[in-house]
């Protein structure tokens, strides 16, 4: 009988920024959620806007609740939400895992090679497949109102967030039996 192998904590993940870099931009918003529960997340706050530590607080309580995982898994997020945490955690001087210490999943590449598709975004893959998605849709004005501490459209963000990391939970779900979970780190 082969040893008893404890399962693997894994985390759906995404964030919300203000701008494509992080040399220019800060996080707005992150999400997780384990799986098969219910999402979390948090928003910067309109006090934490106007600070000279922006978004300092909101990286490091990310990065702790990444550390609650064994495997993270995003969409696009080897490209984007991964360097961009980082980055931000780097300059504000907040440890970040290191190489190994925690798995990583990007389901881009799973849409990418295992469906042919005329787009690989999480938006596409999920119309195409029937999964829910998107209540609240990108809107970039929304993004821009939530720099100036705008309440309702960080709470906007905040729920878009949340939606991406269900559907993202979802698209895994769909697609798991099509393709190999590598050990990628973060």
């Amino acid at each position: 009988m082969p040893p008893f192998k404890p399962k693997e904590r894994i985390g759906f993940f995404d964030i919300e920024c203000s701008n494509l870099k992080a040399s220019f931009g800060i996080v707005l918003s992150y999400s997780i959620k384990e799986l098969d529960k219910k999402p979390y997340g948090e928003a910067i706050t309109p006090e934490e806007l106007k600070s000279p530590d922006q978004d300092k607080n909101l990286v490091r309580r990310c990065v702790d609740n990444l550390q609650k995982y064994d495997r993270i898994i995003g969409f696009y997020s080897s490209r984007f939400d991964i360097p961009f945490i980082r980055s931000r955690a780097l300059v504000n001087g907040i440890r970040f895992p290191g190489h190994g210490e925690i798995k990583h999943t990007d389901l881009y590449f799973w849409v990418r090679y295992k469906l042919q598709l005329h787009s690989n975004r999480l938006q596409t893959a999920c119309d195409f497949l029937g999964i829910p998605s998107k209540k609240h849709k990108l809107d970039g004005l929304r993004w821009v109102k939530a720099l100036t501490g705008d309440k309702a459209a960080l709470k906007f963000i905040l729920a878009h967030n949340l939606e991406d990391v269900v559907s993202t939970e979802q698209l895994y779900k769909r697609l798991l039996p099509f393709a190999k979970l590598t050990n990628t780190c973060m």
